[in-house]
């Protein structure tokens, strides 16, 4: 009887071990806040319209007067095209970080330094490009995750600075598949979402957007102050002694119940 109940105590215990090692769930919203950031970015926000455009299919309807049903598909397969391309980026440094699990606190270090240096290019020091890719998906529907991947490659050297703040979250953790993917759908999700929103009541859009341009600024220095707070925390090993004071704090001192 003892041993069973044992044997039930432990199993919530191992699932809190799951959730929270390598500070995953902080891992998550600064993945998510980083999406934001990005999509806040010079090389994103004035190109929405025309996003939105082309997912639901190139014609003279304005946008604010297309099916709202279809525009909400179309940048959901978007997102999905994107998503494809920043998970496969997720993985392959997760693989990476398993592959050399004897470098890892190194790897972590080097990681710190580069969001340091990809920082200071949100605020101003270098500047930030895309890739022109040789591939012109077809409009609408159809056309729409190709469009997204075609996004997620062209623009990754724009978002590079928040991408790869959470490229070396990866490495902060047991480097697993599960992780990677968490991530990379956070991160995902807090890009992607307000152009779900947006598609949702474009109607609308027109204020959002003068409100965000007129602060696009203030987000890129907040940006950039988050990024150069987690570089740090890399690059000293604070992050690892954050994950350790959360295990404490949420794991050591809960109670089970039986």
């Amino acid at each position: 009887m003892s041993t069973a109940l044992l044997a039930l105590a432990s199993v919530p215990a191992s699932l809190s071990d799951q959730v929270t090692g390598g500070a995953l769930p902080l891992a998550v919203l600064v993945a998510a806040l980083a999406g934001l950031v990005s999509f806040a970015t010079p090389c994103v926000l004035p190109l929405v319209p025309g996003y939105l455009g082309y997912v639901t299919g190139l014609s003279d309807i304005a946008l604010e007067k297309r099916s709202r049903g279809r525009m909400v598909l179309g940048t959901l397969l978007f997102i999905l095209g994107f998503t494809a391309v920043f998970l496969l980026a997720s993985l392959f440094v997760a693989t990476a970080g398993r592959i050399f699990i004897e470098q890892r606190e190194l790897l972590m270090r080097i990681g710190g330094v580069l969001v340091i240096l990809m920082a200071l290019v949100f605020l101003g020091a270098g500047s930030q490009r895309t890739f022109r890719l040789p591939v012109k998906p077809a409009t609408g529907l159809a056309g729409a995750p190709v469009l997204g991947a075609v996004f997620g490659l062209g623009w990754a050297p724009c978002m590079g600075p928040t991408l790869a703040a959470v490229l070396a979250l990866n490495l902060t953790g047991d480097a697993s598949t599960t992780r990677a993917v968490v991530l990379a759908v956070a991160y995902c999700l807090g890009l992607g979402a307000p152009f779900v929103l947006i598609a949702a009541a474009y109607e609308r859009w027109a204020p959002v957007s003068a409100w965000l341009r007129r602060r696009q600024r203030t987000i890129q220095v907040l940006g950039a102050v988050l990024l150069i707070i987690i570089g740090v925390l890399l690059l000293t090993g604070g992050w690892d002694a954050i994950n350790q004071w959360l295990q404490i704090r949420l794991i050591s001192d809960v109670e089970v119940l039986i």
